[in-house]
Formats: structure tokens, C-alpha cells, sequence
């Protein structure tokens, strides 16, 4: 039984052991209301401590899955999660003009608000802040650098920043230059200029549903016209559907997050990944890959880029550590071996450059190593927010929700029965000073009225337990 354990894999042993009575569980070699095996005797079989047992016993109590009999010991309890995924939306008709900014002011206002439980923002660093590793980093840049940090950067961005990216993504499959990236002022700013390289005013841009609500802005404000493809919260995009689309529409560019979608959590295999890319390039179709969340991965591995399976150099990846490292610091880019000069231009025209010490410092993170051991922890971390806040759903809210389980990422979709309007939720919610994303944020047309997202990347205290309860309050 020990080998079920990998000493080396890049999950925590209790989470591994955590998964591991999960399995059990499902496998039906546990059943409700039956004993776990002691700590001392789950601990010998797997050939791991007693207090890692115990930890892993103590965070599946946490989520409600298990129980503590005083003086007996563990057991599963016999009310097992009755959560199930939200349903696959309908195809729209037609593309769309997009009119979100309002409803997207209201809802940053709230995010701001410093009083707020901020549910409402998808910040996943909140969980588990790399402050001193940061600081480490920038004392070490500027004992070397001195004033040069504080200069203008290159319009391409710091040279050594795009080797350190070029080196990174040669571990994902793929063998690009540092010329072939280019650094931006997050990965907004990647998006905007992917789009703008691509595309003009009053083209179609394909877009998942639900998809990002900044996606849906940059959209709005360069003219554009977005179209739906529907996701399926545990498939993520049907290629039938995109084919679909691409039949009936002039589509001139696809904007989609095929490694971890936001807010659905989905993930989009590889093989799907490849037929989607083959599909695309074959229609001279460019596909823009927001790929923001490809490193707050909950399974195995870390899922390929799309760009992996591209041959005539028509996918644009747009990345950022601003969800993994340090949203302050706005550092993005966007890789793209057919587009580079042209998105440099672009770039140049709409903010010259980044910030060059924080391109500086963001390099000394990935060079010394710190970046990849910090994101291992953050994973684990959000992980185990996302479980805890599942059980908390599970606990107080409506029977009928849905909600997607994510595979990676730090938000939660909510899907609650039709009648439910998560404009009046998000009002009566900020009464109580929690701040929530509206379901229809992320549709141009008005869709997901009864949904909400709620973020899991806070750090874990008692008022977001409170907050969930005084949220499904709201909802009932």
C-alpha cells in the first residue's frame, strides 16, 4: 500500500493522503458512517508519519467528509456532497456587440471597498502571499543594478526576463526564442494587443461561455463583436460547437483559456487540444490562449499549450504573473513565433514599455528557483481553500445549486435555480460588505442570471465561513 504515496510527486503527502481516502471513498471500499483506519495504523501501511495522517484526517473533517468520535476515532460521515455541475448553456444566434463595462465598474468598486470580504476578485496570491521571497529578490536586484533598474525597459521587454521564459517554456514542448516574446504590462494588456494584431473593429471573436469579463471588455472597446461557444463544465469546449460556429460566422480570431478556464475551472485535454488547433489553422483562424491560470494546475500535471500543436504559427499564448507572483507588478507577455513584430509595434504604441524593475526582479524570482517551490505551495493551498469552500456550499446553500468542480484556478461557478437573480444577490451582498461577481458579467448577451462566482484564493479564516453562510442567507 505504500507505493500508492510517490515521496517525489509535487503534491504534500496529506493531500496525497487526502486523495487516497477520497478514492476509497468513491471506490466504495469505504462506506458512510463506516471507520477509517486508525492514525498509527494508516501511517505504517503508507510508510508516512502520524502527524501527516493526522493532518489529512483533521482537513477532510474541515470539509465535512469525515467525523470524530471521541475516544473511537474516524469515521465517513453518511450525508455525502449532493453537488453536481452546472448544465451546459444553449447556442446563441448570432455574435454580439458587448456592453459590460457598467456592470464591470460597479463590480470592481465593490472589490476595492477595504471593508469588504472580496469574493468578488480572483486574487489568488491572497491565499498565500510570496512577500518575502519577493523582497528577497529586489534586494538582490538593486545590490546589483543600482539606478539602471530604475530606467525605461526595451519596448520587447528585459532580454534576460524573455530567456527565462524561453527556458520555461522548453519544459512545455515548446522551442521558441526570446525574440518570439514579447513582455506587456500584464496579460490584459496581451490580450489587447493579440487582438488588435489579429483583428480589427466589427470582426467576430470567438469567445468561451461563460468567459472572463476583461476578455469581454477588450472586446467592447476595440469595436468588436463577440460570439458564444458554450462550455461544459467538465469538458470544457466541444469542437462541434466551434465548427459549428465557424459555419455560420465570419469568425476571425478565438479567444479561449483551454488549460484552466475562468470562471468554470474547466480543463481541455490535449488531445481535444490539438484537434481544436488543427481545426482552426486549417479554417486560417487565429486562436488567442489566455493561459493566465496554466500553473495553478490541481492535477497531475500542468496541461499543454495550445501553441504545442500549432504548425502555421496562427496561436498567440498570453500569460502573466500577476495571478501566480505579483498582480501589482503588471508583468505579462504574450508568445507568438508568427506575430512578433507586429505586437511589438503594437506594444510600443500603446505604453512603450514595462516596468523595468519589475521585469528585473520577476527574472532573479525565476532564476533562483523560488518561483516554482512558491507555486507548488500555492497550489496545495488553494487546493485545499477550494475543498473547504465546497463543503461550506454543501453545508448552507439552496439543495438545487450547481456548481463546477474547478481543475485548477481560485473561483467557484455557482449555478442556482432559475429564479434566483445574482444582480439582487450581488446588491443585498454588498450590504453585508461581501463582494460577489454577478453570472451575468461573463455572457454578452445576458446569460447566467442565476449565477454567481465566488473566489477561494483568501486566506482562510472564520469570517469567510461566516460569509458563506450570510451569502446562502441572502440567497434563501
Amino acid at each position: 500500500m505504500s507505493a500508492v504515496i510517490e515521496k517525489s510527486n509535487n503534491l504534500f503527502l496529506y493531500q496525497q493522503v487526502i486523495n487516497l481516502i477520497r478514492e476509497m471513498q468513491q471506490g466504495g471500499l469505504i462506506g458512510p458512517g463506516e471507520k477509517l483506519p486508525s492514525l498509527r495504523n494508516l501511517a505504517e501501511k503508507l510508510s508516512v508519519s502520524v502527524p501527516t495522517v493526522k493532518q489529512a484526517y483533521l482537513e477532510l473533517e474541515f470539509q465535512g467528509i469525515i467525523t470524530a468520535r471521541p475516544q473511537s476515532g474516524y469515521y465517513l460521515k453518511s450525508v455525502e456532497s449532493n453537488l453536481s455541475a452546472p448544465k451546459k448553456s444553449s447556442f446563441p444566434r448570432k455574435p454580439v456587440a458587448v456592453s459590460r463595462q457598467e456592470l464591470i465598474e460597479h463590480v470592481y468598486s465593490a472589490i476595492h471597498q477595504p471593508r469588504n470580504l472580496s469574493f468578488g476578485v480572483a486574487n489568488p496570491i491572497a491565499a498565500l502571499p510570496p512577500t518575502k521571497a519577493i523582497n528577497r529578490a529586489m534586494r538582490r536586484v538593486l545590490s546589483v543594478a543600482g539606478d539602471k533598474a530604475l530606467n525605461y525597459g526595451p519596448m520587447q521587454g528585459y532580454e534576460p526576463l524573455r530567456r527565462q521564459l524561453a527556458m520555461r517554456y522548453l519544459d512545455y514542448g515548446l522551442h521558441l526564442s526570446p525574440e518570439e516574446f514579447v513582455v506587456t504590462n500584464g496579460a490584459q494588456e496581451a490580450i489587447s494587443i493579440c487582438l488588435q494584431t489579429v483583428a480589427k473593429p466589427g470582426d467576430v471573436i470567438a469567445v468561451e461561455s461563460p468567459c472572463y469579463f476583461g476578455v469581454l471588455e477588450l472586446i467592447e472597446s476595440l469595436g468588436m463583436l463577440a460570439l458564444e461557444i458554450p462550455l461544459c463544465a467538465d469538458n470544457s469546449l466541444c469542437l462541434e460547437d466551434v465548427k459549428k460556429a465557424v459555419s455560420n460566422h465570419d469568425v476571425r480570431a478565438c479567444v479561449f483559456s483551454a488549460t484552466i478556464a475562468n470562471p468554470m475551472g474547466c480543463i481541455l485535454s490535449d488531445d481535444k487540444k490539438a484537434d481544436l488547433v488543427a481545426f482552426l489553422e486549417s479554417q486560417n483562424i487565429a486562436l488567442i490562449e489566455d493561459d493566465v491560470y496554466g500553473d495553478l494546475y490541481f492535477t497531475k500535471q500542468r496541461g499543454a499549450l495550445a501553441q504545442k500543436f500549432s504548425t502555421k504559427g496562427l496561436v498567440l499564448t498570453c500569460s502573466s504573473f500577476s495571478k501566480t507572483a505579483a498582480p501589482s507588478y503588471r508583468v505579462g507577455w504574450v508568445a507568438t513565433p508568427g506575430y512578433a513584430d507586429k505586437a511589438t509595434k503594437l506594444k510600443r504604441a500603446i505604453s512603450c514599455s514595462s516596468s523595468l524593475m519589475n521585469q528585473w526582479v520577476m527574472t532573479e524570482f525565476l532564476r533562483s528557483g523560488e518561483y516554482d517551490r512558491y507555486v507548488k505551495q500555492l497550489r496545495q493551498k488553494l487546493l485545499t481553500n477550494k475543498e473547504r469552500m465546497l463543503g461550506l456550499i454543501c453545508r448552507y446553500f439552496h439543495p438545487d445549486v450547481r456548481v463546477a468542480d474547478p481543475k485548477g484556478g481560485t473561483v467557484l461557478w455557482l449555478a442556482l435555480p432559475r429564479e434566483f437573480d445574482g444582480n439582487e444577490i450581488f446588491r443585498r451582498a454588498l450590504e453585508q460588505n461581501i463582494s460577489i461577481s454577478p453570472g451575468s458579467l461573463f455572457s454578452p448577451t445576458n446569460r447566467y442570471q442565476n449565477c454567481i462566482r465566488l473566489s477561494y484564493g483568501l486566506p482562510w479564516s472564520e469570517e469567510i465561513e461566516q460569509g458563506i453562510k450570510t451569502l446562502s442567507d441572502i440567497c434563501r
